[in-house]
């Protein structure tokens, strides 16, 4: 979708959003694909709920992006624009064992400087790609640890009231790659407790994270991470590995030889190639073992 009236181009200047005419989605997501639409870079919190009045009166549909790592975005022209943060410096402000943390922060960096500062708790997220709303929205986890369990407080705009709102911790469930925010809510930040650790021993865990996964997923080709949700009592990855699907491949669209729940994109995939690549395989999986695979990844369909 484009954006070519000079009224609203107007009205956008003065509420501090950045208009990029036909952006490439596959240039602003990990797996590399994705069609174009005008990009809107939202670079004040505040504006936020005049900015979505203005779209909406203007018919304008719309989607909130984060760092776009976990994330399938359809092919061609797509019919909504697509609104994303600017990331504010400085991202993470130290109070004690609080991090207040920008939504448009890198999740790495985050951890890192948290981890200089002698706080801990979330080595095992450092290799994941991304932004701190991400995580927040996803309840990311990895090697048994999840970003909820240091939530408490979130600032995100929620399109049903259309106002910005503060939810304490505990008024928001956080489940295995589940949380409770709607899927139009947009992240603005985060207030984490963290323990205190120091730089030494974070060092050491971040290290061991860091070599788990490069012995066990493909960091060097483009994905969106893990492609469907582990079932209760299972691995998604092993059963698709034990179907001998490794390698499997439509179009550019290819399992990971490396790991099973990983799908990359070889070269220049579509979305249909990937999208018919995870039909297939959810298919088979729940042929053979009689079950569902959710997916992880987010998809945005054209």
């Amino acid at each position: 979708m484009r954006i070519h009236d000079p009224s609203i181009v107007g009205k956008l200047a003065e509420l501090h959003v950045e208009l990029q005419y036909g952006a490439a989605l596959s240039d602003l997501t990990s797996l590399g694909i994705g069609g174009t639409t005008d990009l809107l870079r939202i670079k004040k919190h505040e504006s936020l709920p005049d900015l979505l009045s203005l779209l909406d009166v203007n018919d304008i549909p719309h989607k909130f992006l984060g760092g776009g790592s976990n994330l399938l975005v359809g092919d061609g022209e797509l019919p909504w624009v697509v609104l994303q943060l600017v990331r504010p410096e400085p991202d993470v402000v130290l109070d004690g064992s609080l991090a207040r943390v920008d939504a448009a922060a890198d999740l790495g960096r985050m951890i890192t400087f948290c981890a200089k500062n002698d706080l801990g708790g979330m080595e095992g997220l450092i290799g994941v790609p991304g932004t701190v709303g991400g995580a927040l929205r996803m309840n990311a986890g990895a090697y048994g640890m999840q970003i909820g369990n240091y939530v408490r407080e979130v600032t995100l705009y929620r399109s049903a009231s259309r106002k910005v709102e503060i939810l304490r911790g505990d008024q928001i469930s956080f489940e295995y790659r589940h949380t409770s925010f709607a899927p139009d809510d947009m992240m603005l930040a985060v207030i984490l407790e963290l323990p205190s650790k120091p730089y030494k021993e974070i060092l050491k865990g971040i290290r061991i994270c860091n070599e788990k996964r490069r012995s066990s997923q493909p960091l060097g080709q483009k994905s969106a991470g893990c492609i469907f949700k582990n079932p209760p009592g299972a691995s998604a990855g092993r059963m698709i590995d034990e179907l001998g699907l490794k390698g499997l491949s439509v179009g550019d669209a290819q399992v990971s030889d490396r790991h099973a729940n990983f799908f990359v994109n070889a070269g220049h995939a579509s979305a249909k190639d990937m999208l018919a690549l995870i039909a297939g395989v959810r298919e088979r999986v729940q042929k053979s073992f009689g079950v569902s695979l959710e997916n992880e990844v987010v998809v945005w369909n054209a």
